[in-house]
């Protein structure tokens, strides 16, 4: 997922930027609920102006960190965002924000951990299981696998068939009990509930159903394609469900 690594760019981050960051990174381990809610929300606006990946290392009020693999991510909302489920179905669609809403949702509570190492305990998503999606698109009988994309125009990733129907993988449109913003992968993203953050792709614009795994961004540069937390990535994690 997105969540996991900033990219590395050359561009120095303006001094009054990076210095406001700490200042406010230090105010957030103590500010009260409204006030790391603030933190949150500047430093995922200022996540998008930093082309260091700086802004990446300091946590919010939640205990997550914004990373992108993209130099910018437009912003999309109810008029704008598209959701395509295509590839080897019968029933290709096209889903807007509206109509994911319509649809019965699941919500889950487990812990978020990234194989970074941070790890956020008890966090709730909400969202519309992917398996409900991939059966109204009637998946073809030799389909194996699913390949995602996002419109951050960058960032893919991959579930075998099998892993992407669990009862615990959620096209996601909501986090912490609260609309999903930009800065955590809204208005839609997904989230693989037993597996390391990266998985849980930013972003979502498309669900390709393919006849064979496709690693995505960050398993095309060396993490397991099968990250379940705990038993990949040469890590010891607690299991997140």
């Amino acid at each position: 997922m997105n969540d996991e690594h900033p990219e590395e760019r050359g561009t120095p981050i303006g001094r009054r930027v990076f210095l406001g960051t700490l200042a406010l990174g230090a105010v957030g381990v103590v500010a009260a609920p409204p006030l790391q809610r603030g933190l949150e929300a500047f430093l995922g606006g200022a996540a998008d102006k930093d082309p260091t990946g700086l802004t990446g290392l300091l946590p919010n009020g939640g205990g997550f960190r914004y990373y992108s693999v993209a130099s910018s991510v437009p912003r999309k909302d109810a008029g704008s965002y598209r959701l395509t489920v295509d590839g080897l179905v019968d029933r290709p669609t096209t889903y807007t924000l509206d109509d994911l809403k319509a649809l019965p949702q699941t919500r889950m509570v487990r812990d978020v951990q990234c194989v970074t190492g941070w790890r956020v305990p008890d966090t709730p998503f909400e969202g519309v299981r992917l398996s409900r999606l991939l059966d109204a698109a009637r998946v073809r009988p030799t389909a194996k696998a699913i390949r995602f994309t996002c419109f951050d125009g960058t960032y893919t990733e991959s579930l075998t068939l099998s892993q992407a129907r669990r009862a615990d993988v959620l096209v996601a449109l909501r986090m912490q009990d609260k609309d999903l913003g930009h800065s955590h992968g809204g208005p839609v993203r997904l989230y693989v509930a037993p597996m390391y953050f990266y998985k849980s792709a930013k972003w979502l614009s498309g669900i390709t159903v393919t006849d064979e795994v496709r690693p995505g961004y960050w398993e095309k540069r060396g993490y397991d394609v099968d990250a379940w937390v705990g038993r990949s990535n040469g890590r010891d994690d607690a299991p997140t469900s």
